[in-house]
């Protein structure tokens, strides 16, 4: 049984990083010269409603035909890719094992033993594994065990491939967001992000906290809040469509009691939100306060979000910029990509894979 089906873990060539979200599919490549990086190619593509309900590809077809949409839209020459799944579609375990196992030793023996850690029959599951370092116990090393349903593997290959793209490299979210936070803390050290730092990703129908510690992800969780909410009570109280509702809600045009009959109280809505999402992560660890809170997705460059949530967690808060630092190529839109730059976070860290 060959186990790195589930790869987040290996050495891989220069990838495309390509994010599959419920609305729409981002891409993002980025190029290193030295400790420099800059991004070479970028573009955002709308996926069709019913694609993709909570984060299974419910359409691959059409989820494949975005690919190629955004693919081209981006001007791309690369060909080799990164998706994500998840971290709900991931069931991970720390296990100990002998430290003088080969990989091909360790692999071997996982295989036997993963039907005592995995609740799904070994046949329907892809696995992974990544040693973590050394364990308590003498001569035993502690290893990540990482496995997930081959559906939720198999629909993104095939959508990939199905736009020419050559998927190299199945991630998870929380590991591609824990990937550019490390960047951003060492590019950007006085933002004080290696500290306990807790990212709200804030998509159209869920929001996923990710809490990383020293830069290492120690919490997450989802919950079903987005901004899908938004686009419904304009689509009610306007007397829209659904998709007029969403355009009108991105490129504005609203009714002037839109922003405080409609939108502020979505801004409260959504700081109550993360505020019980940071109580229900301190009654469950032990952890008791954060640093920071970065707010990403597609909803938080939504004017003022951050101040809101400050007010109302009383922890500084931010929008999520990986780019800070990066230059752009010259057929990059520089202003494009600073507005999408919050929905990029997944994104990002998957094309950050090009440099393991």
């Amino acid at each position: 049984m060959q186990l790195p089906a589930l790869s987040w873990f290996s050495r891989r060539p220069p990838l495309l990083g390509l994010d599959i979200s419920a609305t729409s599919v981002k891409l993002l490549e980025l190029s290193r010269s030295g400790g420099r990086y800059r991004v070479e190619s970028y573009a955002v593509e709308p996926l069709p409603t019913g694609a993709v309900t909570e984060k299974t590809l419910s359409d691959v077809e059409a989820v494949g035909e975005a690919v190629k949409r955004v693919v081209r839209q981006s001007k791309t020459g690369a060909r080799h890719a990164a998706v994500a799944v998840a971290g709900s579609a991931v069931i991970t375990k720390i296990i100990t094992l002998p430290a003088n196992l080969s990989d091909d030793e360790m692999a071997a023996q996982i295989a036997v033993e993963a039907d005592q850690y995995i609740p799904y029959p070994l046949e329907e599951v892809n696995l992974d594994f990544e040693v973590l370092g050394p364990a308590e116990e003498e001569g035993a090393v502690s290893v990540l065990l990482a496995a997930s349903r081959k559906e939720n593997v198999d629909t993104r290959v095939a959508a990939l491939e199905l736009a020419g793209l050559k998927p190299k490299v199945v991630d998870v979210e929380a590991y591609a967001a824990e990937n550019i936070l490390a960047l951003m803390a060492a590019q950007n050290p006085a933002r004080g992000l290696a500290g306990t730092v807790a990212v709200f990703d804030i998509g159209a129908t869920m929001t996923t906290l990710n809490v990383m510690d020293n830069l290492k992800l120690v919490y997450t969780r989802e919950q079903n809040f987005g901004g899908k909410q938004l686009t419904e009570e304009i689509q009610n109280r306007y007397g829209m469509s659904y998709e007029e509702a969403g355009k009108a809600k991105k490129l504005g045009g609203l009714p002037p009691d839109y922003e405080t009959e409609v939108l502020q109280p979505f801004k409260e809505a959504l700081a109550q939100q993360v505020n019980r999402s940071l109580q229900f992560f301190y009654s469950s660890s032990q952890y008791h306060s954060v640093d920071a809170i970065l707010l990403a997705g597609g909803n938080a460059v939504i004017p003022g979000i951050a101040g809101v949530v400050e007010s109302a967690v009383g922890v500084h808060t931010e929008v999520f910029n990986p780019f800070v630092g990066m230059s752009v190529a010259p057929r990059v839109n520089a202003q494009a990509l600073t507005n999408d730059a919050p929905s990029l976070m997944i994104a990002s860290g998957l094309a950050l894979r090009s440099f393991d």
